[in-house]
Order: C-alpha cells, then structure tokens, then sequence
C-alpha cells in the first residue's frame, strides 16, 4: 500500500440495491474490524475464501491488510454504518504487471454487489500503477466468485488446475467494460431513486400554520395534487397542518418516511438531515437556501453516512406523476400536468417555465427534479431514471453545471438513441475571461466545450427556453424527417418568402420540385396556383384543396418535411381555422413531418389536435418553426450515423510516456511548459510526426546544426526558445529561410541581442515544404477533461478562430468531424483542383493526440500549430506542451460526487 493511496480520501457508491456504500483505504486501525468480518464468516464460506477451514488464515490475511506500507500492495475495504462488509487486495509479487486478487465478503450481503464494485474500484487503481493483468485462484465450486469475474465485463481467460481455477484478466478499458460497468451502475442508481421518486411515506418538514410559507405550499401541493399514499408534516408546535397530521419530529413519526422534505432554516438543516438519517429515511430533498459551507458539508454528510439520496438544496422540489402515485412535492404555482415528458433543471425559474409550458401544449410531464444547488443526484441520474421508468419519451435538461461530463456523456449518448434529449445551453459566455496563454486555450471557450459534448452525445442543445419548448412540440408530435429538404405550402406569397428565408437561416434546403408532383399539385389547387418551392396555394385555397396537397407533398420523393404558412384571409369560403384543420384532420399519421407557421397565433407554439389522436405544431414565427425543424433534421441525422469506436494504435508507449512526465514534474514540482527535447521524447512515444530538428545554444553549434539540416533542400528555419515563449512569430523570435553559414550567424547574433537574459538557445529545422497550415491542439477542461481541437492554422489562427472540437477519448466518428467540420476543410479536400492532403495522415495525428490527452492527466495544455498537410503526409513543425501536476481520476468510475 503506497503513501498516495493513503492520503487518497474515501468515496462512496451504490450496491445493486441502491445502498450506499463508503469505499476506502485499508488501514493499521482497521485489523479488529478486519478479525470480525472473517470470525462471522460460516465455516463453508472460509474454506471457499482460503481453501480451509481454519481461521488462521483469515487472521493472516487481516493482518496483511492493514500492515504497513508496502510496494505493489493495496487493499480497499467497503463499509456501511462503520461496519466493515467487504475486502479486495492485490499484490504484484514483484510482477510488475501483473497482480493476484482475492475478495471477501460478509455473510448475509452476498448477491448485492459488494464484491464487484469492490473489484471495479480496484481494477481503477491498479490501471493508474501500470498494472495490466490480474488473477486469481478459486475452488471450481465457489460459483459466486466465478460468476463474479465473469460478469465484469473485462477480458478474461480460465484454465482449470485440479479443484482449483485460474483465473486471468486484462485491465483494458474497452466499450465492453465500461459498457458492463454503466449497466451496474444504472440498475444501482435507479434503485437509489425509488424511495425520491416513488416513495411510499412522504413527510414534510418545516410544513408552518403561516400561509405563503415554502413548507406549507409544499405540504397544500401534496395533498391537493393527489399523492395516495402516507402524508405526515413534522411541526412541533402543532398536532396538524391542512389537515395532516403533524408531529414533533422525525423520529416521532408513527412510520418512517421514504423521502423528506425539509423546509427549515439554513441553520436547522444539518441537524434535520441527522434525525431523518438515524430515523432510517432514504432520500431527502432541501428546499433551502444559503447554506453556508460549515452547514452545506453537515448535509453532505448526513446523507453519505446514512445512505439518503439528496435533491438540492435551493430547489423548487419533485414531482412524479405516475397514476396511482401523483407526486407533487414542489412550491410551483399550479399542478403539472401529466404527460411524457422528463424534467430536470438548475434554476426554479426555469423550471416553472418549462411546466407550464409543457403543461400548456399538453405533452405533460411524467417526472420533475429541480436540481438546486445538486450536492447529489444530477442530470446524470434523471436521464437514468427516464430511461427505465416506462413512461418518458422526451427528457428536457437545463444544467449549468455538470460534475461529470464524461459519465453524462455516455448515458446521454444511449438514452439519446431510445428518446430525444433537450437543452438549454445554459452559460455559453465567459464574461471577463482571462487572457488565454496558447493558441488551444484560446480557442477552447466555454461554448465551444459544451458544443463538443452536445454534439458528442447526441443532445439536441437550445439557446433559450422558448426554443426548447417549440422544438420539443416538434419531436413529440412529429415523426423525424429523413434529411433536411423542405417544400414550403401557404396561402399568402409574403409568408411564404418569409418561411424560405427562416429555413435558409436554419440550414435547411428548398429543392425544386419534381414536374411530375407539379403537375399533381396543379391538378388539386385553384386557378392561379404557383407550383414552386414555396408552392402559393392562393387566398381562395379551400379545405379540401390544401390537405390534397399536403398528402401529396408528403408523399413526394426528394422531399423531408413540409411547412404550411397560413395567414387569414376573406378571400376563401373557407376560414382560418378551416385551413388549420386540413392539416389535422387527414386520414393516419403522415410519414414525414408537417408544421404549421401561423403569423396571427397569439402563443409561440401550440399543438394543434388532429383526427387520427396525433397532433401538428404550430408556429407564430417562421423562425421558430424552422428552428425547430432544423433540430429535428440534426437528431434524424445524428441517429443515422453508426455508433463510433476508439481505435486501436500501433506504437504507443503509455509506460515511457508516464516516466517522462514524472520525471519533469520532478524537476519541476510547479509544472510548466516542455523544453524542446523534453517534448519531443512525450510526442514520440505516441508517434506524431515532427519535423527534423536540432537544437543549439551557440552561434558555432547552430552552424553545425544547420549544416545537418540542409540535406533536406539547403534552406533551414531558427527559432528563439526559452521557458514561457509560445508565440514566437508575435515576438519576431523566428527567422525563415536562410541559406548559408553567415545567414545562420547574423540570425543567432540578432536573436542573441534582442532576447538576451532571456533565451536559452535556438531550435534549427529544414524549411517545410509547401502545404496547408493547420491547428491542433488539447486542452484538459478542470470539469469536461482533455478537449481535442482542430482547424486552421499559421498565424491567423486565432484571427479567423476557424476551429472544431471534440472531447476525448475521440472515436473515429469524433475524428471524421473534426476533420469536416472546420470552414477550411474543402483545402483538404482539394478544392480549387489543389492536391488532397493525407487524410489518413491527419487522422492519426488526432487520434495519438487524443490517446495522448487521455493517457496522461498531467497535460494541461499541448498546441501543434503550424500542422504542415499535404499529399506525402502530415509534419507537426512547432510544437508545444504544458505539465501540470495532476493525480489521474477515472472518470467511468462508479462512486456519487
């Protein structure tokens, strides 16, 4: 056991069953804890833990556990209450990649997953050692512990020696694995949130006599909102409130709740959340606000201790309205209706928007959480919960903060695939940012991160709250359009003109229409008919005629969707709402999407009921409509594309990689930015090209140098270096193309006197041939991890700022995107009858550099720019990282912020 596993501090998880669990380091005191968890053991389970009844063994093996520090040794205990319930250890035996493992559990808590989170944690920290096997050795009879291994998820062998089994397996971090590991956690965490969601014994506390009181509307909105089961307020000046029946305090309850309330001052909450944790609840959710940091760490952890799930605090409460539960626990105006939709939001504000909203269009909601302040659960477990419960199709989010993005983004990308997911993109700007240091940091804004993982993840990301709402009108009722071809129907030439205009805006396109479907339209329209795109039905357009040609237009090959724009008029014998209801009233859903734009709606957006018991959005604003439709069109797309994959690379050297950070660290215990050699020796361990180089501090070992390089053409580049230089062209620290002994001296000289006490040498490279100069770069986000970015480079860089981005670890769908995602990407592709670059090339440049970022933690920045592309390959010509000293955390790890 090393020095930094000690110091590492506990973390708590889920069992199988939603219990909390605190998982920690093994330690000198633990030994009595350790002697009892094997003296409780039954007979038959030590002889399938050590192969003998004996209890010799397991006081060896508790002795072992809690000895003193030694190399190639941990141990991780899991304990509830204090008790200590289970053991996993390994030991390298002087293997340095290899290590053996065993695993207790206590008797009674087997087949609730103590062993296997036990074993995940434990697979993390052998990973962060450099350990890339683990084995073990069980009786052929010890089923469990089998089962166990071959549960995992990891790749694992067996070979079978007698009575006894030996079992192998390799600590890679595959989709298999972290696909496995996401399961567990998933079915942990929806069982955590059943006593939050779908409690049985609901009791609020704080619930006053004083009306406009936070616990009494709470209280009034669970009676009156219908929930059927148990109902107590606890209030000790009172024996009821709106007739519920109130008592002293928690532990007075004639039965134990589920989930409380509370809705007392700051300065009570601390104490109210130990009552309800000795009192057995399981879940709380803190209405309160300002906390200070004394009160909000007693809340953290009363409800760690106890094992109480935690929704807040400052929150606007929960609601689930599941028939036979009709769960209202929040202090809004009005009921919510129910209905399909997962709510989960940050801001009460923002959250009684979006019920009423919901509420209004009649898509309803089927669960609310309003996060707060979000100690615990997060958007994370509510998409998990939505995926589950049988009753969402549509999950709305508005997060301004995400505590872990990489897990958010893995369950975002499945739930995505089964129901749409929508946002707010809440915090796009960066008011007062800072002056970025590299070309990377520069780049790599708050929009641009959140964007990667928006897009990543398959989250349809709105910039306001009426946008969400009109696009989630659309995805409820509509089917999703198969591309992003739109045929634009209406009834007046002006709206028209200006719902062509919108969709333009939207990105999306307006193809001319086929003679054969002209002469369809022609045949069912009136007199005077335009039969374009937009078609002008005319203001003497009927009922009949319209839906004609709306069926026909929806069934017309090369087109995705269609957008009636309708203005009143006196012209028609039919009316306003006439015209409305060709769209609502034909026979079976449509196949292809259909919107309505209604520039005299008095609401933004409303769904219009239809014959068949579906619905049809309509819009005030040709905007949103288009809006809307283009973020149809994006999800239909995002689903059509195959699920991305991380590729296996040839030629990484993970291992020397790690050393030569350690080691600079070491020198440098404050990190900073790389050396020349330092950075060439990081960036050849995973492979990225880089340009012949050399490096000298005197004028003569310059011309030495240059004389080397010249093999390549004659003509060499000198650059200035010393710690802390990153743009070197800015500081006229570079001098290109010179040809002979005494260009190289007068530029040494010249570099040498205007940078003296500052530079430290000079690096001489070959002058690059032609080719297109790009950008790449990472930068390791404090919350999102390593931001991998990409676009077009040189010294306009960050004047054009013409860049994409994507989070690591990049699967080859990321790289694709990267690479066709920036203005500059037709440069690439030869346009203008100009050579393509190696593509191939460039994806595994952005490949290695990925692995990269998510190999070693401590990168806290590495800038490639120039990227020389052209059609013999990729050259990186200049190139610099930045060290920071960072513990590596596993982000996939199961365990509750």
């Amino acid at each position: 056991m090393t020095d930094d596993l000690l110091e590492r501090p506990p973390v708590h998880a889920l069992l199988a069953d939603g219990t909390t669990v605190r998982i920690r380091s093994a330690l000198p005191g633990d030994h009595d804890q350790l002697q009892g968890l094997y003296e409780e053991m039954s007979p038959e389970n030590l002889r399938l833990r050590f192969f003998t009844t004996s209890r010799s063994s397991a006081a060896r093996a508790a002795e072992r556990a809690c000895a003193a520090t030694r190399p190639g040794y941990r141990a991780l205990l899991a304990e509830v209450d204090g008790r200590v319930i289970g053991l996993a250890e390994y030991e390298t035996d002087g293997h340095q990649d290899t290590a053996e493992i065993s695993i207790a559990v206590a008797d009674g808590l087997h087949h609730r997953g103590v062993g296997t989170l036990l074993v995940e944690h434990l697979v993390s920290a052998a990973r962060a050692e450099g350990i890339t096997t683990f084995t073990a050795d069980a009786l052929s009879e010890n089923h469990e512990v089998l089962r166990l291994f071959a549960d995992l998820g990891l790749r694992t062998s067996r070979r079978f020696e007698g009575p006894e089994v030996r079992w192998t397996a390799h600590l890679d971090q595959d989709d298999t694995y972290l696909s496995a590991v996401e399961a567990r956690g998933r079915a942990a965490d929806v069982a955590s949130l059943l006593p939050l969601l779908r409690p049985s014994v609901v009791a609020v506390v704080g619930a006053g006599r004083k009306p406009g009181s936070v616990g009494r509307a709470i209280l009034h909105h669970l009676r009156t909102g219908g929930y059927t089961s148990h109902l107590f307020a606890v209030n000790p000046a009172v024996s009821s409130v709106l007739s519920v029946p109130s008592y002293p305090s928690v532990a007075a309850l004639p039965k134990t709740p589920d989930l409380a309330v509370v809705a007392v001052p700051a300065a009570a909450v601390p104490a109210v959340a130990e009552e309800c944790g000795r009192a057995g609840v399981r879940a709380l959710v803190t209405v309160t606000a300002g906390l200070d940091h004394t009160q909000a760490q007693s809340l953290r952890t009363a409800c760690r201790t106890y094992g109480m799930r935690l929704v807040g605090p400052n929150c606007l409460g929960i609601s689930n309205t599941e028939a036979g539960l009709s769960l209202d626990a929040t202090f809004a105006a009005g009921h919510p209706r129910p209905g399909t939709a997962g709510v989960a939001v940050q801001s009460g504000g923002v959250g009684i928007a979006l019920l009423e909203g919901l509420s209004r269009l009649g898509i309803g909601v089927s669960s609310f959480a309003s996060l707060g302040d979000k100690y615990d659960v997060s958007g994370n477990d509510m998409l998990q919960w939505w995926e589950s419960d049988g009753r969402t199709d549509l999950a709305l989010l508005h997060l301004e903060s995400f505590g872990n993005p990489r897990a958010f983004s893995r369950t975002a990308r499945r739930v995505t695939r089964r129901i749409p997911v929508l946002t707010v993109d809440a915090g796009r700007t960066e008011a007062g940012r800072n002056a970025a240091a590299s070309h990377t940091a520069a780049a790599a804004t708050r929009t641009m991160t959140r964007g990667a993982l928006f897009t990543q993840a398959g989250v349809t990301a709105t910039r306001s709250v009426g946008e969400l709402l009109e696009t989630a009108a659309l995805l409820h009722s509509q089917p999703l359009p198969a591309g992003r071809r739109v045929v634009i129907v209406t009834n007046a030439g002006g709206a028209g003109v200006l719902t062509a205009d919108a969709c333009a805006e939207a990105g999306l396109a307006l193809p001319p229409l086929t003679p054969a479907t002209i002469d369809e339209l022609l045949d069912v329209l009136p007199e005077g008919a335009a039969v374009g795109n937009p078609v002008d039905a005319t203001a003497a357009v009927s009922e009949e005629q319209l839906t004609a040609c709306v069926d026909r237009l929806t069934r017309c090959p090369g087109i995705d969707a269609v957008v009636v724009a309708l203005v009143p008029t006196a012209v028609a014998q039919a009316t306003g709402d006439d015209l409305v209801r060709s769209l609502t009233g034909a026979p079976g859903r449509r196949a292809r999407p259909v919107l309505a734009v209604r520039l005299e709606q008095d609401l933004p957006v409303r769904l219009l009921p239809a014959a068949d018991g579906g619905t049809v959005p309509s819009y005030a604003e040709p905007q949103a409509a288009a809006r809307a439709l283009g973020h149809a069109a994006d999800r239909a797309a995002w689903l059509a594309q195959p699920v991305g994959t991380v590729p296996d690379l040839d030629g990484i050297e993970t291992t020397q990689a790690r050393a030569v950070v350690a080691r600079y660290l070491a020198a440098h215990p404050e990190g900073g930015w790389l050396d020349p050699r330092t950075c060439a020796d990081l960036l050849g361990c995973y492979g990225i090209p880089q340009i012949p180089w050399a490096w000298a501090e005197t004028e003569d070992d310059a011309v030495l140098a240059a004389d080397r390089l010249r093999g390549f053409d004659g003509r060499v580049v000198m650059k200035a270096h010393w710690p802390g230089l990153l743009h070197k062209t800015q500081q006229h620290a570079v001098h290109l193309d010179l040809r002979g002994d005494s260009q190289v001296r007068a530029a040494f000289r010249d570099l040498e006197t205007r940078f003296a006490g500052l530079m430290t040498g000079v690096v001489l490279q070959p002058l690059a041939d032609r080719g297109t100069e790009l950008f790449a770069g990472v930068v390791q986000d404090e919350v999102f991890g390593p931001l991998v970015l990409f676009g077009l480079g040189g010294t306009a860089t960050e004047v054009l700022a013409d860049h994409a981005a994507r989070l690591a670890p990049l699967t080859d769908l990321d790289v694709h995107e990267l690479l066709t995602s920036p203005r500059c990407a037709p440069l690439l592709l030869g346009a203008n009858g100009s050579p393509c670059a190696d593509l191939e090339a460039l994806e595994q440049l952005l490949l290695r550099l990925s692995r990269l970022a998510a190999d070693v933690p401590q990168l806290a920045e590495a800038d490639f720019n120039p990227v020389l592309a052209a059609p013999a390959g990729v050259t990186v010509l200049d190139a610099r990282v930045r060290l920071l000293p960072r513990h590596p955390q596993d982000p996939y790890l199961r365990r509750l912020r």
